[in-house]
Order: C-alpha cells, then sequence, then structure tokens
C-alpha cells in the first residue's frame, strides 16, 4: 500500500477558528506514521493544469492559481485561501492523479492520499464548502482518460454529500457516483432522486442513524448498486464527519462502521477491479475522532 502526501498540504491555513485547520492533518499523519510507518509513503506531485483542467474550468484554475494576494482571500463564506493555499491545492490534487498511475501501472493495488484541502465539494466552477479543486474527480477522469477505464467507482461516505463531484460526472457514464448523507445538511443536495444519466445513486440518513442504519443502508441498498456496476477502479471520498464525536454532523457513527464499510468495499474491489482503491482524506473535524477512523481505515485497505 503506498500513502502520498506533501508538507505543502499542511501550510493551506484558512483562518484562526475554522474547522479545516491543519490539525486535522496533523493527527492524520501522527497516527498513520505510528501504525502504519512501514507502507509505501511518497511525496505527492504538483498537479498539471491538464489534469485540473478536465473537470474545472480555466476561470475556476485561474481563481484558485491566484497568489498576488496577502492574508486570506474568501472564495465563498466557508472557503479560504492564504498564499500556501495553492501550492496545498495542487499537491492535493497531484496526490489523487499519482495515486491512480501507481495502483493502474501496477505498482501497488491500493493507495490512500493524506491531503488537504478536501475535495469533493468544489465543482467544475467554483470552490466551496472548505475545498479549492475536487481531487477525486481530477483522480477520476485522469483514470479514464489515461488508463482508457471505462467504469470508475467513487465512493463517498463524508457525511456532507459531495455535490462538486456529482455535479462533475452528472452525464458521464464511465463514473459512478455512490453517496450516504446527512439530511437537511450542507450543502443540501444529494436527493435520491438525482440520479444523472443512472450513474448517481444518493441515500439520505436523517440526524441520529446511528450504526445500525447505516450498515443496513449500504449493505441493503449501496453495496448491491456498486457490486452491479463492476468497477475497474474503485475510489473514495473518505470523509469521518459522520463520526459521534465530529461538531459538524449528527449521524453518530462509530470508529468501527468506518473499518467495516471500508472491509467490505475491499471486498468489491478484490472481486471486480483487481483489488484496486484509491482513497482520499476528505472531512472529519474532531481531531481524535479524525485520528482513530483514518488510522482504522488505512488498516483495513492495507
Amino acid at each position: 500500500m503506498i500513502i502520498f502526501t506533501h508538507p505543502a498540504c499542511l501550510a493551506h491555513d484558512p483562518g484562526p477558528e475554522h474547522p479545516e485547520r491543519p490539525a486535522r492533518l496533523e493527527v492524520v499523519l501522527e497516527a498513520l506514521r505510528r501504525d502504519h510507518g512501514d507502507l509505501d509513503w511518497r511525496e505527492a506531485p504538483t498537479a498539471k493544469l491538464g489534469d485540473l483542467r478536465r473537470v474545472h474550468s480555466q476561470a475556476h484554475v485561474d481563481a484558485v492559481m491566484e497568489q498576488d494576494f496577502a492574508g486570506y482571500r474568501m472564495l465563498d463564506p466557508d472557503t479560504v485561501m492564504c498564499p500556501d493555499s495553492r501550492a496545498a491545492a495542487l499537491r492535493a490534487a497531484g496526490a489523487a492523479v499519482a495515486a491512480v498511475d501507481a495502483v493502474m501501472d501496477g505498482q501497488d493495488p491500493i493507495a490512500f492520499c493524506a491531503v488537504r484541502p478536501p475535495g469533493h465539494h468544489a465543482t467544475g466552477e467554483a470552490a466551496m464548502g472548505f475545498c479549492l479543486l475536487n481531487n477525486i474527480a481530477v483522480g477520476a477522469a485522469h483514470a479514464c482518460d489515461k488508463h482508457r477505464l471505462e467504469r470508475v467507482a467513487v465512493v463517498d461516505f463524508d457525511v456532507h454529500h459531495g455535490n462538486g463531484t456529482q455535479a462533475i460526472f452528472f452525464q458521464d457514464p464511465r463514473v459512478a457516483y455512490f453517496s450516504s448523507h446527512e439530511s437537511g445538511l450542507f450543502p443540501y443536495t444529494g436527493a435520491p432522486s438525482e440520479r444523472g444519466a443512472g450513474n448517481v445513486m444518493n441515500a439520505l440518513l436523517p440526524p441520529g442513524s446511528g450504526s445500525f442504519n447505516f450498515r443496513n443502508l449500504w449493505e441493503d441498498q449501496m453495496l448491491p448498486a456498486i457490486e452491479a456496476f463492476r468497477p475497474q477502479l474503485l475510489m473514495i471520498s473518505a470523509g469521518f464527519d459522520a463520526h459521534m464525536r465530529d461538531p459538524l454532523a449528527d449521524i453518530m457513527l462509530e470508529t468501527e462502521d468506518f473499518a467495516w464499510l471500508t472491509r467490505r468495499l475491499r471486498q468489491i474491489a478484490t472481486s471486480h477491479a483487481s483489488g484496486r482503491i484509491v482513497s482520499l482524506l476528505e472531512g472529519g473535524y474532531d481531531l481524535e475522532a479524525l485520528r482513530e477512523c483514518s488510522a482504522a481505515h488505512v488498516a483495513e485497505l492495507r
């Protein structure tokens, strides 16, 4: 298993009291180096313009690449850049591309990208929800275009709907998007009626759902649908903010729920994708929960 990360991802600073703070990645790296220091650790490269342009408009790329400012620059009420954010965003997206290449080239079947800022809210046209570039979308599009894949599954168990990922691939049947997320929560998208070209599946969980309802939903609905898609590559938006300790949501999951779902996804990848999985860190805003869940997730992947 390969872990991609880069020190630049720690320098992205959206400001004091912002939930998406550098300490998030610090605790993830501490836990992974403690428990999985023997894995193949690699520096994430910088994403190329062509990688970004597959999923983002030139105007949006230009907005993220802007460096001629000091202090903080707000892209929306929740999404803030500092002068170091550009480099972090390019490394986070570059990690997705490098991970796809490593997995598809047979270097290792599994890769985890310990990066920030997260990505799944960024649309083709705009940053939002703490996300500058849509890292997993950049990776999935690269998998389709460079490696000629016809079936890439993006599985998103972050508590917030990955509206950006869904929108980017809404009419692209090469990429299927599967998401469970809390109802009535930002970004207020992801209704089950949103089906795209038949390649989108959303499932809502009400606040307080807990482990039983979460596992039943995945076992009965989502996992069979992923199986039926027969992915050639499975990509994971690994957000851990559905944990019971997270301050931004209320699904109330335990660490073991994320480990369980990771095990089940790995079984599907083994059956249909020659074991190939690329996972990227998304949300998770309680530091101790994030530490535990990321370590458990990687433990099930390796």
